[in-house]
């Protein structure tokens, strides 16, 4: 049976969601919908569906140079199947670590994580929660948690447990050719009002997609 998945976009390269040079993958659809998220463009079902295997393909040329793969969304994990297929697809192409983003807590996915054995190489769980504190790298929020599945997570991301220090998180900043901007990383939560602040401040006019609450 072909697979398909709800896609919201790829982008290559990212550096702010794990080591190194990284291929973003974000899925389309959540039903999580975390207050707060600032994903929620993500949520909707979408209406972009491609074939996996149509997917890879497309990613071949940047497989070749990725460090390793971020999956997110929207909830990877809703769309288990179209997951599995392109996690086998992306390790049969490439060597490079795979991490996923869920919103499900650890235990919750564990029956699902046993049927794609050795497929992720590292999990953060746990739904955002925007009250919580936000001092670890790579989590929206210190309530989700970090798991090293294989002994490549373990390698690639053995630096990842303590404190951020110093600095804010990194941001990458992505254009697509219709002019739409995207931002991927883990924002501080006033980051966007102070990126939307200086905008204006400077001439131009600032808007962020979101979920609209009427759609599907």
């Amino acid at each position: 049976m072909t697979q398909t998945v709800s896609l919201s976009r790829v982008h290559f390269p990212v550096t702010a969601l794990g080591p190194g040079r990284r291929l973003g993958i974000w899925f389309q659809g959540c039903g999580i919908r975390c207050p707060g998220c600032v994903s929620a463009d993500t949520w909707g079902p979408g209406r972009r569906r491609i074939e996996v295997e149509a997917l890879l393909a497309d990613i071949v040329p940047w497989l070749a140079e990725a460090d390793g793969v971020t999956v997110s969304g929207g909830e990877p994990f809703e769309q288990f199947d179209a997951l599995r297929a392109l996690l086998s697809g992306i390790r049969a192409r490439s060597g490079a670590d795979i991490l996923v983003y869920s919103g499900h807590e650890f235990e919750q996915l564990q029956p699902m994580l046993a049927g794609m054995p050795g497929l992720v190489d590292v999990l953060i769980s746990g739904p955002y929660r925007q009250a919580e504190p936000q001092t670890l790298p790579l989590r929206g929020s210190d309530n989700q948690r970090l798991h090293r599945l294989t002994a490549l997570g373990e390698q690639r991301f053995a630096g990842f447990d303590a404190p951020r220090q110093g600095a804010a998180p990194t941001l990458d900043v992505m254009f697509d050719a219709d002019g739409s901007v995207w931002m991927a990383g883990i924002p501080r939560p006033d980051d966007l009002k102070r990126l939307r602040a200086v905008l204006e401040t400077a001439g131009h006019h600032a808007r962020t997609s979101q979920h609209n609450p009427g759609a599907a």
